[in-house]
């Protein structure tokens, strides 16, 4: 059988199973409410924040080193420019 036959039976079995389970009687308060919901809220804070991290290390592994090494260069010349003037 092949992996996406047996994730098919997989899935087919616990809606199956999922149907004829018992009725649960839960109370969800208001506060419950609110803590699920900033729950999600602050996964998907911690989600943005690690692609925006993650998506400046490699928008910066992949530039051009050109500029880095053009902007090391002429604050080198400021310098000796500086140290000429003195």
């Amino acid at each position: 059988m092949s992996n996406s036959l047996i994730s098919i039976h997989r899935l087919l079995l616990l809606v199956v199973l999922g149907s004829f389970s018992p009725s649960v009687f839960a109370y969800l308060d208001p506060s419950t409410g609110s803590m699920i919901l900033s729950a999600i809220v602050g996964v998907i804070a911690t989600a943005g924040l690690a692609l925006k991290t993650y998506w400046y290390k490699l928008k910066s592994f992949f530039s051009s080193s050109k500029s880095v090494i053009d902007s090391d260069s002429s604050s080198e010349s400021d310098l000796t420019q500086e140290d000429q003037s003195d």
